[in-house]
């Protein structure tokens, strides 16, 4: 099988690409060869690799710069995956694309199902809907994997930040009141390789049982304050010096940002096992092998 695999220098992408490359021909075109800013080129570009399955993981990612960049936001999250689609969907080629929970604008505290109604706060999260809403319209064979929180040992995410801020700071005062599963990257790789390991054949199938649509992340939730609290216990865990002696709870309210977040990241995980099987692990689980890597790296 010959898989496209955008994003590879990004966390979901850069997971998946060593363990899609153990089993199956892996093309990873750099972003000056496949570039989603660029919706117009990709068709072009698609022909020639010419790909029997399409894995999208890139987009842009930078929620706050969003509300300033819309219009790129949405060429990069809308216009690039909507071309994606109408290739694949005139060639019966499945292509999986990533998803995010700032679809919803994170009211209440129930974990958001596939089929609850999306209401999006920012530009990202409008963005990403909105490319969500084009795939389905190409009516090609195709999964929208909604994740969470992703972040991993390596690359910018909160988990790094913290570990950062840890070994910089004597106190950290950390959001307490959005609460969601952290899920790693490593965790959403191994997922989805599961998912992509079946036939062409067995994916449409299984794709369309799944609606076109799952959410994917981690068991249990936890608030950043949490998160950020359970990471610092770890790499003490892991005898890597921090400065951090206190982790302090604030309101989102305390810690302004220019796009709103969704106070409530839950993400309900039945569809994931009933159509796919995976029943995915506890958030604690997947962060003491991020710590353990990233203890490694440090080391």
């Amino acid at each position: 099988m010959r898989i496209l695999l955008t994003g590879t220098t990004g966390q979901v992408g850069g997971g998946i690409l060593p363990i899609l490359q153990a089993r199956a021909h892996v093309v990873a075109p750099p972003r000056s060869g496949f570039d989603l800013s660029q919706p117009e080129t990709l068709a072009a570009a698609l022909d020639q690799i010419n790909p029997d399955l399409i894995i999208n993981p890139a987009a842009y990612t930078a929620v706050d710069l969003a509300e300033d960049e819309p219009e790129l936001a949405f060429r990069i999250n809308e216009h690039a995956p909507a071309a994606m689609a109408i290739w694949a969907g005139q060639r019966g080629v499945p292509l999986i694309h990533f998803s995010t929970d700032y679809v919803f604008n994170g009211v209440g505290d129930k974990p958001w199902r596939e089929d609850d109604r999306c209401d999006p706060l920012s530009v990202y999260g409008k963005s990403k809907r909105a490319g969500e809403q084009r795939i389905a319209a190409a009516g090609g064979s195709h999964l929208i994997i909604r994740t969470s929180w992703v972040y991993g040992a390596q690359g910018k995410n909160f988990f790094r930040t913290i570990c950062r801020l840890a070994a910089e700071r004597p106190e950290l005062r950390v959001v307490a009141d959005q609460i969601g599963a952290p899920t790693s990257a490593h965790s959403i790789a191994v997922a989805v390789n599961e998912i992509a390991a079946r036939s062409l054949d067995a994916m449409r199938a299984s794709f369309a049982a799944a609606d076109g649509l799952v959410h994917l992340a981690s068991a249990g939730a936890t608030s950043w304050h949490g998160f950020a609290s359970a990471i610092v216990d770890g790499l003490r865990a892991h005898n890597i010096q921090t400065k951090a002696l206190r982790v302090i709870p604030i309101e989102t309210s305390q810690f302004p940002t220019k796009a709103a977040r969704p106070y409530n990241s839950r993400l309900d995980l039945g569809h994931l096992q009933q159509v796919f099987g995976i029943s995915t692990a506890d958030w604690q689980a997947g962060l003491e092998r991020e710590i353990a890597a990233f203890a490694k790296l440090s080391a």
